[in-house]
């Protein structure tokens, strides 16, 4: 299964692709999109900046899946708005491209990573290398959104078995109701 996962920001949104082969992780690619040449106060060219980055990642690496950091609410309201239409662009851009959207927390990237919901930045940059089998740490941005991808990669395989054993279970009751039935 191929993943991408997203760190968004309004100056600077990660990305990063896994692919995930049972419990065997690839790194494909990684890196930012940055919008940090526009003016701060162009903030419609801005969300189109992370709309068709976006758009040309799902293009060039065809994920069939994403997942998505959840906005944390911050101190400062405006800046917790702008986070949340930078993020509205990505998800956008992933609905636009016909690739499925799941979202996590930080904190549960990093609960899922490192084991512990309140890792630093150099933690996670630390566990994403090794379990990619990277030569060196991915940057900050970066590395948070192949987080959200390994994080994906193993919380999805849970959720499968999980399905995978409701559907068990309902063909039994099913089964049993048929068999009562008679």
């Amino acid at each position: 299964m191929r993943i991408l996962g997203i760190d968004p920001g309004l100056r600077i949104t990660g990305f990063g692709v896994i692919e995930a082969q049972g419990q065997v992780l690839h790194y494909v690619a990684s890196g930012t999109i940055s919008t940090t040449h526009l003016a701060q106060a162009e903030l419609p060219a801005r969300l189109g900046v992370l709309f068709d980055g976006i758009r040309e990642i799902c293009q060039r690496y065809q994920p069939e899946v994403s997942s998505i950091e959840i906005v944390f609410v911050n101190a400062n309201p405006q800046s917790t708005l702008l986070l949340g239409q930078a993020r509205g662009a990505c998800i956008t851009a992933l609905v636009s491209a016909q690739v499925p959207v799941l979202e996590y927390t930080a904190l549960q990237m990093k609960q899922a990573l490192v084991g512990y919901g309140r890792a630093d930045k150099t933690q996670v940059q630390d566990m994403v290398r090794r379990l990619l089998a990277l030569p060196g740490p991915p940057g900050a941005d970066a590395a948070d959104a192949l987080g959200m991808a390994i994080t994906h990669a193993h919380v999805g395989q849970s959720l499968a078995r999980l399905a995978k054993a409701d559907g068990a279970k309902a063909a039994a009751r099913a089964s049993y109701k048929a068999g009562r039935s008679r």
